[in-house]
């Protein structure tokens, strides 16, 4: 299997990085081939802008969208989103790792969506989007880590659901919606405030690299179950 790991957190040394390099280590001594684009050692550009193309279809007035689309049909993306975007499409399965802050990803993170996840490339016209996205066909997973205990994340927790709240419209609405298939998230509760939890943590998560393709998928629906208004129908409900 092609895995691709997208890692953002600006320390090496952070849990994240240990979940990124126990990944990296597990998954390579399994046989499966491995990638890793380290957003902040790569300086990934964050901001969404002209030096996204290479060439503009439109100088006078600046639609990032219609740039997106122009670039994908003339292949004319900045080099780095199309390293990016290779990747991607090499990959069978996305891992991202990442701290949640302020109830989301991380700024470099958000950028990296906002550029590589480029209309025409995983949806628009002639692609689709959700289950016809331009990356169906993959898997993919967040594995993040918490500031707040696993309790005030929960439907009556201060925090908010996590599944429904906070991971919803990163599964659904930015890996789902680009036709990625997303599995059930790997989450370490404030593994910052104890060492004999890490370690249950790391033993947890190497047992879940062993077993990537065990791990249940995400229950969405598929496009075709909502109507011309974007409703759910009926027989669906």
């Amino acid at each position: 299997m092609n895995v691709l790991i997208i890692y953002a957190h600006p320390e090496p040394k952070s849990f994240n990085g240990a979940l990124k390099d126990l990944a990296v280590s597990e998954l390579t001594a399994l046989g499966h081939q491995v990638k890793v684009s380290d957003l902040y050692a790569m300086n990934f550009k964050a901001v969404a802008d002209h030096e996204d193309f290479q060439t503009l279809q439109n100088k006078d007035f600046f639609k990032y969208a219609i740039e997106q689309r122009n670039a994908a049909e003339t292949n004319s993306f900045s080099l780095d989103i199309q390293e990016e975007q290779e990747k991607l499409l090499w990959a069978d399965f996305v891992i991202f790792q990442f701290p949640l802050w302020w109830y989301f990803v991380p700024a470099i993170l958000k950028g990296w969506f906002d550029r590589v996840f480029a209309s025409g490339f995983v949806y628009g016209k002639g692609i689709g989007r959700y289950d016809t996205g331009g990356l169906k066909g993959r898997k993919a997973m967040l594995s993040t880590t918490t500031g707040s205990p696993q309790h005030a994340y929960t439907p009556y927790g201060m925090d908010g659901d996590i599944h429904e709240k906070l991971l919803y419209h990163i599964n659904h609405g930015m890996l789902y919606f680009a036709g990625l298939e997303p599995v059930e998230p790997c989450i370490a509760w404030t593994p910052s405030h104890d060492e004999e939890d890490r370690k249950r943590y790391l033993e947890e998560y190497k047992k879940r690299l062993h077993n990537l393709s065990e791990i249940p998928s995400i229950p969405y629906h598929p496009a075709s179950h909502y109507d011309e208004n974007h409703q759910l129908k009926i027989e669906y409900r």
